[in-house]
């Protein structure tokens, strides 16, 4: 592990995203602006990386009380502002290598990990822009949710059985670093674009089925860098989390399945694939 003082940054983010969940918004926002100035006495961000920060956000706060002509080209701002993060391309961050090229067990491929202070902020320029991204106060269908976990994670034994993965039993001692990041900076970053936004707003105008399946397609796209098989994969995985957050109608769930399928790859089977 490559841990240094500069990382200190990313508690009072993980504070931020904590507090988002749990609707105290003004509170987030206050860790946020800690974070952003700690980052910049790190030298994790300059300011270019600060500008395009608030471009971002400023664009989002506006963005809900626009007149209707002109939300859709907001809308369409914070779209690409999000794709522009999620692919590290706006400049000025320095994002923190953690793990080098780390196996977790003989059969498994090195893996890099780092913690990125770009992609998290998908979560905060959405909370402003998109009011329902948490979703809403709705009864939890519990047994529609047992009944979409029992497909969702079957589709690991299933990249077995195809021969995508491999069993392999690992907890490495980094497990924790990867458990807190995976789940507070990747899987909340992903299910707020994903789920909260692009699902949500696409099942308000057209159904539940047609937001499911169009959020879905989109995550499985994301992930063509790992090859067509990663991208099937991927595609049925959004399918299991958009359902549990279509049922439960709460974006945390939808987070908890994403991480928890991520965690039992880790632990359980080859990971990130087998040599």
């Amino acid at each position: 592990m490559i841990l240094d003082i500069s990382m200190w940054i990313w508690i009072p983010l993980a504070l931020a995203i904590i507090l988002a969940f749990i609707n105290q918004i003004k509170a987030s926002f206050a860790l946020l602006g800690i974070t952003l100035i700690g980052a910049i006495i790190e030298q994790r961000l300059n300011m270019i990386g600060l500008a395009g920060i608030a471009a971002g956000l400023l664009v989002a706060y506006k963005t809900p009380s626009l007149e209707k002509k002109w939300q859709l080209g907001a809308y369409l701002f914070i779209f690409l502002w999000c794709i522009a993060l999620f692919l590290h391309l706006i400049p000025g961050f320095n994002n923190a290598k953690v793990l080098d090229a780390v196996v977790t067990g003989p059969l498994s491929v090195p893996f890099t990990l780092y913690l990125n202070l770009d992609k998290p902020l998908i979560l905060f320029g959405l909370l402003l822009a998109y009011p329902a991204l948490l979703g809403s106060k709705a009864n939890i269908n519990k047994k529609a949710l047992i009944y979409t976990a029992i497909p969702l994670f079957s589709l690991l034994p299933l990249a077995w059985g195809l021969g995508a993965l491999k069993p392999e039993f690992t907890l490495p001692n980094w497990w924790w670093l990867f458990a807190l990041n995976n789940l507070l900076l990747t899987c909340v970053a992903e299910e707020a674009f994903f789920r909260g936004f692009i699902q949500q707003s696409l099942s308000k105008r057209f159904g539940w089925i047609a937001g499911v399946a169009v959020a879905s397609v989109l995550f499985g796209i994301a992930h063509i860098g790992g090859g067509l098989l990663l991208v099937v994969f991927a595609t049925l995985a959004g399918v299991g989390y958009g359902l549990a957050f279509h049922y439960s109608a709460r974006l945390w769930v939808a987070v908890a399945f994403h991480f928890l399928f991520n965690f039992m790859h880790l632990v359980f089977f080859t990971y990130p694939i087998m040599k």
